[in-house]
């Protein structure tokens, strides 16, 4: 398959890129565009066909939901069997924006979406392009992240082409995105509400609204709730070693890593906060990528689906990853890291 790069602005999109876009979903295939947060591989979310098409191009096993796109609450209504008033308290204060809804679903939800579970994951985005796009189709949209399965998502037009190029027919690339990992997934069909998977609206946020909230830690073998629960993601194709602990003390074990790893012929890569990185130049790793300060974690959120993939691009065998403070946007950036890494996790306190 032939497939089309279009330029399209973030701000103010053109509404010829946009109706272009819209017609291929209507046909029933696939369209990338972006979102505030990645860039989602989108399919018309009443079309089994359409949907059915997002698993074969990622490689998604099948029991792995999708979260559906919409542009305004009419559309929403139209997915939504119930509206808790959780729900309505989430879209007040949160939407447009990085947070997922699991709502119970009508009937006009495909079954494939919703991996034959009777809730569906929803949200409205807040990029125009998104929006537009969404409102163009006058449809909702299923949309994971528009990137093989189990790699980094994609936060830029560039990562998307390389992921999808003779897959889809068309890309619509705006740049980078803004949030840089996904959104917040958080259960309000009944009961407690309860976070399936932190993103780009932290727990603290929700309580300051809601009160309490529950989060969710499933098990591997457990049916998934909602999508980024149960599989692997994020992860690179060289090997990745997450590290929890003091600067000074990273710092040490990186060296040694970085050490070991040339010993045994690797090209060792280190995604590193701003305020180690002064001290880990004289360590020479084969590449060495600033995801931002501790202090300001929006930054490392943005910038980190970019390291894992330059590590990538640059062939580096092992992969040397310097956690952050948990709560606020780290818990989502932690959640990212863990799932890259596996149970390679070394903690230097």
């Amino acid at each position: 398959m032939q497939t089309k790069r279009s330029y399209i602005d973030g701000v103010q999109p053109e509404a010829e890129l946009l109706k272009e876009g819209a017609e291929w979903l209507r046909a029933g295939e696939l369209v990338a565009f972006p979102t505030e947060t990645v860039y989602g591989l989108g399919a018309n979310a009443l079309n089994d066909l359409a949907c059915a098409k997002i698993f074969e191009v990622k490689g998604r096993p099948q029991d792995n939901p999708l979260i559906v796109h919409v542009c305004n609450r009419a559309m929403a209504n139209r997915l939504v069997e119930a509206w808790t008033p959780v729900a309505e308290l989430c879209v007040q204060h949160f939407w447009p924006g990085p947070l997922t809804l699991v709502l119970p679903k009508t009937a006009i939800v495909s079954n494939v979406v919703t991996a034959g579970l009777p809730n569906v994951a929803i949200r409205m985005p807040s990029h125009p392009v998104a929006l537009r796009l969404i409102e163009a189709a006058g449809l909702p949209i299923a949309a994971p992240s528009a990137n093989l399965s189990g790699k980094p998502s994609p936060t830029s037009g560039s990562h998307v082409w390389r992921d999808m190029k003779g897959k889809i027919p068309l890309i619509l690339d705006a740049g980078a995105c803004q949030v840089g990992v996904e959104s917040t997934v958080l259960d309000v069909s009944g009961g407690v509400p309860t976070i399936l998977r932190p993103g780009g609206i932290s727990k603290e946020q929700l309580e300051s609204i809601l009160g309490e909230i529950q989060v969710d830690n499933p098990s591997e073998c457990q049916v998934p709730k909602a999508p980024g629960m149960k599989y692997r993601h994020y992860a690179p194709r060289g090997e990745l070693i997450l590290m929890i602990g003091s600067t000074e003390r990273i710092v040490q074990r990186m060296g040694n890593e970085i050490h070991r790893g040339h010993s045994r012929l690797k090209k060792v890569g280190v995604l590193c906060t701003l305020e180690s990185a002064p001290f880990l130049h004289n360590r020479l790793p084969d590449l060495l990528f600033v995801l931002g300060s501790k202090e300001h974690l929006e930054e490392v959120a943005s910038n980190l689906f970019e390291g894992l993939r330059l590590c990538d691009e640059r062939g580096m065998d092992v992969i040397l990853a310097e956690g952050v403070k948990e709560g606020g946007l780290g818990t989502a950036i932690m959640n990212r890291l863990q799932k890259a890494a596996g149970q390679r996790i070394q903690y230097v306190l």
